[in-house]
């Protein structure tokens, strides 16, 4: 472990730690960058250790902080203090939170998901706004499923948009990556119900027959679902618009299913 007080912004390890925002240096470096006490302590509950933690000199002391910079020091973790200043610089916000940490990029592989971790799993096609990414984690979390499952181009999960959404989902929810025929060869390996929120040849989402494990699969925000993805799909179902808008934001619909697809699963009658 090594512990360090950095006052200059052209500081090679402050540089390291800015690449990080960008796509390209996380995936050479394999780590990602996530702030603020709350999302790093629930990183730590669930086994997850930054490799660098970064700490405001000029921090409040608290508790959960003295326990997050103990098992960091225990794993042999670099902390490096350092002002407000050069912190906002590191994680591109005008006013950080006072700890920050560089995490190593978790396992996105779809062999390595166990389908009968949950009755629900979400997945999204080609979802590119990271909030709406983050959001989906978070209603993963939120309703006890599986995981989430990214399918084709979707926006990266690893992005300080997306970890920043999750609200620390992304330490707490399994997530897998593939391309379409990917996933669907490995769903059609096992039990799985693909359900879809189309509006072609769709029933309503109320009492529909889902059945677990129950694959719910949002796509697109502007375009929707491809004809021949809808088509692949077990049930296909859609959600009443009451007034002028045409559908609903992607990753609200995918909460809105999830929630009965729960209700009806739980309930045990499919």
């Amino acid at each position: 472990m090594t512990r360090r007080h950095i006052s200059g912004f052209s500081n090679p390890a402050v540089k390291a730690l800015r690449s990080l925002r960008d796509k390209k240096h996380r995936r050479r470096e394999g780590l990602f960058l996530a702030e603020g006490l709350r999302l790093l302590t629930d990183a730590r509950r669930c086994g997850h250790l930054p490799r660098t933690l970064v700490l405001s000199d000029r921090r409040d002391p608290h508790p959960l902080l003295i326990e997050l910079e103990s098992a960091v020091d225990a794993a042999g973790g670099d902390i490096i203090e350092t002002t407000p200043e050069i912190l906002a610089k590191i994680t591109g916000k005008d006013n950080p939170q006072a700890v920050a940490g560089a995490f190593a990029e978790l396992d996105t592989a779809l062999e390595a998901v166990d389908r009968t971790t949950g009755k629900l799993w979400l997945v999204a096609q080609d979802l590119r706004d990271p909030g709406n990414l983050g959001t989906m984690l978070r209603t993963a979390d939120a309703v006890g499923a599986g995981g989430l499952i990214l399918i084709d181009d979707c926006a990266d999960p690893f992005s300080a948009e997306a970890v920043r959404a999750s609200m620390g989902a992304i330490f707490t929810v399994r997530l897998a990556q593939a391309g379409w025929a990917e996933f669907l060869d490995w769903l059609r390996r096992g039990e799985g119900q693909l359900v879809a929120a189309s509006l072609r040849d769709a029933q309503p989402y109320r009492n529909a027959p889902y059945a677990a494990p129950c694959f719910i699969l949002v796509g697109n925000e502007s375009q929707g679902l491809p004809a021949a993805y809808e088509n692949a799909c077990d049930l296909r179902v859609t959600l009443p618009m009451r007034g002028r808008a045409d559908s609903l934001n992607a990753a609200v619909a995918g909460a809105v299913l999830a929630y009965e697809v729960l209700a009806s699963v739980e309930a045990g009658g499919n």
